[in-house]
């Protein structure tokens, strides 16, 4: 396997830093992912980063990722909430999954408190703002060495 990681990013996050930035901040995704290559390279290790609005798209990178990616960081959006099938295509990946979220979801609307993504990761970081991808990242680099 290789020393790489994907960072994916589910529906709406490609709106970062125009969509409701009280919450998600100013930073764009472009933002984001520059920084996560970054961190990643400070760790020794490749970085591929995805967004898509599509529930699919997710499942199919995630199914690619099996035996390539050493580790995934997702930030699964909505899809936190309702994607039974996310679940399933992670619960099929071999290596460590890190869930993000940029905002603390335990402190807003009730149907954002349950996450089923959470069963399968191995860490859960919320409400750190974006710096969270760069906690995930470390920690993957940490689980994989």
């Amino acid at each position: 396997m290789t020393r790489s990681i994907l960072v994916l990013n589910g529906p709406n996050l490609n709106l970062l830093g125009e969509r409701e930035p009280q919450i998600y901040g100013a930073e764009t995704l472009a933002d984001v992912e520059a920084r996560c290559r970054d961190v990643a390279a400070s760790a020794g290790l490749a970085c591929r980063c995805l967004q898509s609005n599509h529930e699919g798209a997710l499942i199919d990178a995630i199914q690619a990722a099996r035996g390539t990616e050493a580790g995934i960081v997702i930030n699964p959006g909505a899809y936190s909430h309702t994607s039974i099938a996310i679940l399933d295509a992670l619960s099929a990946y071999e290596g460590p999954v890190i869930e993000v979220h940029i905002s603390n979801i335990h402190k807003r609307e009730s149907f954002r408190h349950t996450s089923y993504v959470s069963r399968r990761a191995e860490a859960v970081i919320a409400g750190c703002g974006t710096e969270g991808y760069d906690f995930a990242i470390r920690r993957i680099a940490t689980l994989i060495a």
